[in-house]
């Protein structure tokens, strides 16, 4: 354990992505199985503690210190690891620091009621350090600025000859703690032999469209086709079962079993998932309701029923088709989906286009079909994991924005943990008594600069008229402009709607807060 927690404590006050590969690296290198393999999924985010709750450990500090000094501090630092690690009364010598293995093990066999008494003899043998770093593992937020792919192209370091595409597209056959994995990139075994039908292929990602890019472009050379308003899913199915994976490589395979159980072909698809009802792509909000859920009723798979919008064929059977041109691997994509005609998938389609003004058109009325925008595509670009400059572009519909009153603020974590940095934002609407008020309509937590961070904050402190807990609420009187890219009707929330990806456009330090937005423009704007 402590070797880990001098990893995770040199990796956050390392800003360099070079300095953070090289540092995880060495760990890989130095440490032995099988700690290095529970650290892998540590910073993979693989490792779930079912037993281990943060309320546990609120309420072991609570009962080893002033729980009321210990609400202030946590409040006031915003990080419940940091809180609990510099707080929690030291006991030198009390027990044996623990290794790394040895808390993934004990915690994955132990019972609910056993997990307080192990944690709390782990804090006692731990100096503020590795307290902080065990607790960051047992709370799954590291926070380290360490990324998956990040940490597996630092994995990828231990053997030249190896891509890190190699290593991702096994990853999904793999367990913690990966010692067949690191056997193999040390050359002391062969590369471990997964079922390749239902693995995850890391995906190829667009850029956006900038300003004035357009016209370096040659509309002959790409195909364009709708950005359609749901999330990106690889399909992956023909091996012992059918797997959906997120654009990350999550498997959510578990949330949609409508779709999975659909998925009666051998080939890995690229598409859309959507919710879809007697034709027509329903609102981003309907399918929310199905994100991250474990456990899918009937009644919740017949009121939102999944669909895949399929735009690309990375596999058919045991063909690898990738570095097919794009123009050649629709023409197979088309010729399998006529052949085998699957239920509950479609294919997204090519649209006909002479000249960029001509797609300009047709770009402007995407937001009235519900849709995200563009994406083109040239015809000649092979399928490669990444980000690649130049095969694919996403030519997103403009934004929206209103002007929205902030009402509520509340401390960021780590490097935002000292800044009021989360708003609650919200537009008028007439009261019951016949006067205005102001109902939240949204979140954002970007969107400004630095310095502006720091303005926002000390107009917080400034303006603050009452206290819930971490969350301040502040005196009517600052306008925010924000931008988000849709609004749907929402239950949860008592204004009735729910904005799309909304962010801080520009802070309206000129305007007066009852020159802001009512409602009903927000109403107006609806997905419906």
């Amino acid at each position: 354990m402590k070797q880990f927690a001098r990893l995770l404590d040199r990796l956050v006050f390392t800003p360099s992505r070079n300095a953070k590969l090289r540092l995880i690296a060495e760990h890989f290198r130095q440490q032995p199985d099988p700690d290095r393999g529970y650290a892998l999924a540590a910073l993979t985010g693989q490792l779930d503690f079912k037993t281990a709750k943060p309320a546990t450990i609120r309420a072991l500090i609570e009962e080893r210190s002033d729980p009321v000094l210990f609400r202030w501090s946590y409040d006031y630092v915003g990080d419940l690891a940091e809180t609990v690690a510099l707080m929690w009364p030291a006991k030198p010598g009390a027990n044996r620091p623990p290794e790394l293995s040895e808390v993934v093990e004990r915690l994955a066999a132990a019972r609910r009621e056993e997990v307080a008494d192990l944690v709390a003899g782990w804090l006692d043998a731990l100096d503020a350090t590795g307290r902080w770093a065990f607790l960051k593992l047992l709370t799954g937020g590291l926070r380290v600025g360490v990324s998956e792919r990040l940490t597996k192209t630092a994995l990828a370091e231990l053997a030249p000859q190896t891509d890190v595409a190699d290593i991702e597209e096994i990853w999904h056959g793999l367990e913690p703690p990966y010692e067949d994995l690191f056997a193999w990139l040390e050359g002391r075994a062969d590369k471990p032999i997964i079922d390749a039908r239902a693995a995850f292929r890391p995906m190829m990602l667009a850029n956006p469209l900038e300003d004035g890019e357009l016209a370096s472009l040659d509309p002959a050379a790409y195909l364009a086709e709708w950005k359609w308003d749901g999330i990106r899913v690889q399909a992956a199915a023909g091996g012992q079962r059918p797997r959906l994976f997120s654009r990350t490589g999550e498997d959510i395979s578990h949330s949609f079993p409508d779709l999975t159980d659909a998925m009666d072909f051998d080939a890995v698809l690229d598409g859309e998932l959507l919710v879809v009802r007697d034709g027509e792509v329903a609102p981003f909000n309907d399918l929310q309701q199905r994100l991250g859920r474990k456990n899918v009723t009937g009644r919740l798979m017949a009121e939102y029923p999944a669909h895949l919008r399929v735009y690309d064929i990375l596999f058919e059977r045991d063909e690898d088709v990738r570095n097919l041109p794009f123009m050649e691997r629709r023409k197979r994509l088309d010729q399998w989906y006529q052949r085998i005609q699957p239920t509950r998938i479609d294919l997204s389609p090519v649209i006909d286009f002479q000249s960029w003004e001509e797609l300009a058109e047709l770009r402007g009325d995407a937001r009235a079909r519900g849709i995200e925008g563009l994406m083109l595509k040239r015809v000649d670009s092979a399928y490669v994991s990444g980000r690649p400059k130049g095969p694919w572009f996403k030519w997103k519909r403009e934004a929206l924005t209103v002007d929205c009153v902030l009402m509520y603020a509340q401390r960021g974590h780590g490097k935002r943990s000292s800044f009021y940095s989360d708003y609650t934002f919200g537009c008028w609407r007439e009261g019951e008594d016949g006067g205005e008020e102001l109902v939240p309509v949204g979140k954002a937590y970007f969107g400004f600069t630095d310095e502006e961070l720091r303005q926002l904050d000390k107009w917080v402190r400034d303006n603050t008229v009452e206290r819930y807990g971490p969350v301040r609420a502040v005196a009517p009187g600052l306008v925010l402009e924000i931008a988000f890219d849709a609004v749907h009707r929402s239950k949860r929330h008592k204004s009735g709607v729910a904005m799309r990806f909304p962010r801080v456009h520009r802070i309206r330090w000129d305007k007066p807060a009852g020159e802001a937005d009512r409602l009903r423009t927000l109403e107006g704007l609806l997905d419906d």
